[in-house]
């Protein structure tokens, strides 16, 4: 086992690391920004170091500077958390050529799965149903896209290759207006991602998003830990998730469970992983897989009773997964709220000091923030200052619960969304379950008409 990991991360998850870590006896280096220097986890590692600047592009996405804090500080392995460079395939391979272990899948693995088009492909060998739509790449000639578009059907969906983060994707609901969004998705993809390469699917006109938790070691052990629904979303930003997916036939559960398992160990996957899904009709869609671990893994935490940040660093180490599926059992249900520094309706963010901070507690309540009294949330960076979990051994009683720490929770000194999250958990739709990932987006429409 690893005597010493570094933390190429910020903010919650940062602490989040730094607390598996510490239970699992091992030590943390930080790596931290200028305008990070005051941050609780900073305070609580074993070591810190500072690599740069505030701006992200000068410190937590500065490669040299984190492999150096990493050797200054003998440090054998680097855990990337999530965003910045996790899934970043050079810096994957950068830190193993250095010497160090990449606490996450092989670099080989992160560009099959991180280029959009690769990734459909290797799903669709693997058996794992995939959104309607023409294998691999736009072709240039204007002709032949308009010839796959209408053997797919209108509405379709144009996205970037290497898109991510809700970015790259144009939809399409006449050919019309298909070559024009075709050229300025090319434009856009070139200009965010650097690789103009485009693909096409239909596009689903009321999906539910549910994704699938995998964990796979390096000796050909892969298991899913259930599924997820993350369908409230703003601007393909998830707002609240929670596990189980509710109104989800178990039958289907483990089906598409189990043929992302078997995925895992057909490309040779290392660490844990996401599966995403479009779901329409009964029916699953795979849409991406993302090679890290997610914002929304506490709620698979709570059901499963897995650490998944623990899970992560023993199979960096090489350990094989000590349970196979039967193990697996799935109670209770969990949701989480995520927690911005930003206005509840306008999403303006909100930076500043905190002049008070009051988490709420109880029964079934898990609270995962770097934030504290008098803490600064800087401008730099993501808005997400915290996670609030509740758990129920229902969804009724973990709605009930979050209901109630979300009216406990006091945050003082910026705005934040919770007045959002207190709306959406008495939302007739919401407790109904089974909302589509528009729900929001039409919510929050439907509202601003009537102001």
């Amino acid at each position: 086992m690893f005597e010493k990991i570094l933390i190429a991360n910020r903010g919650e998850i940062a602490l989040r690391i730094q607390r598996a870590c510490r239970e699992m006896g091992i030590k943390t280096v930080v790596v931290h920004s200028e305008a990070d220097a005051d941050a609780k986890y900073v305070k609580l590692a074993d070591e810190s170091v500072c690599i740069g600047p505030a701006p992200s592009s000068l410190s937590y996405l500065n490669i040299p500077a984190i492999i150096s804090a990493a050797e200054v500080t003998d440090a054998q392995a680097i855990h990337p958390g999530y965003g910045f460079l996790s899934e970043n395939a050079d810096f994957s391979e950068r830190v193993e050529k250095c010497g160090f272990v990449f606490i996450g899948p092989r670099a080989e693995t992160i560009r099959l799965m991180g280029d959009k088009v690769s990734a459909k492909i290797a799903m669709t060998k693997a058996g794992v149903p995939c959104v309607p739509g023409v294998e691999g790449a736009l072709p240039d000639n204007p002709a032949e896209i308009i010839k796959i578009a209408r053997s797919i059907g209108y509405p379709v969906i144009i996205k970037a290759s290497g898109g991510g983060g809700g970015r790259g994707m144009r939809v399409v609901h006449t050919e019309a207006a298909l070559l024009g969004a075709v050229t300025m998705t090319k434009a856009e993809a070139q200009a965010a991602f650097n690789n103009p390469t485009v693909y096409m699917e239909k596009y689903l006109e009321n999906p539910r998003h549910i994704e699938f938790q995998v964990l796979a070691d390096q000796h050909g052990n892969a298991v899913y830990l259930g599924e997820r629904d993350c369908s409230m979303q703003r601007r393909n930003q998830k707002v609240m998730e929670e596990a189980p997916a509710p109104l989800l036939n178990a039958r289907l559960r483990n089906k598409i469970g189990e043929r992302c398992a078997e995925a895992c160990r057909k490309i040779g996957y290392r660490g844990a992983g996401t599966f995403e899904f479009l779901y329409e009709n009964g029916q699953f869609f795979f849409i991406e897989m993302n090679t890290r671990v997610q914002v929304e893994h506490p709620v698979t935490e709570m059901i499963t009773g897995i650490d998944i940040v623990q899970q992560q660093i023993l199979i960096a180490a090489g350990e094989k997964l000590a349970f196979r599926q039967r193990d697996i059992q799935f109670r209770g249900h969990a949701i989480e709220c995520r927690i911005n520094a930003e206005h509840p309706y306008k999403f303006t963010p909100s930076p500043g000091r905190i002049t008070s901070w009051h988490a709420p507690g109880g029964p079934g309540i898990r609270v995962d923030s770097h934030a504290y009294n008098n803490y600064y949330v800087p401008p730099h960076y993501d808005s997400m200052i915290g996670k609030v979990i509740a758990y129920g051994d229902t969804r009724d009683q973990a709605m009930a619960r979050m209901r109630t720490a979300l009216s406990e929770m006091a945050v003082e000194g910026i705005e934040t969304n919770i007045a959002l999250h207190r709306d959406l958990l008495l939302d007739a739709a919401f407790m109904g379950g089974g909302t589509s990932i528009h729900y929001l987006e039409e919510r929050l429409s439907e509202r601003n008409k009537d102001k």
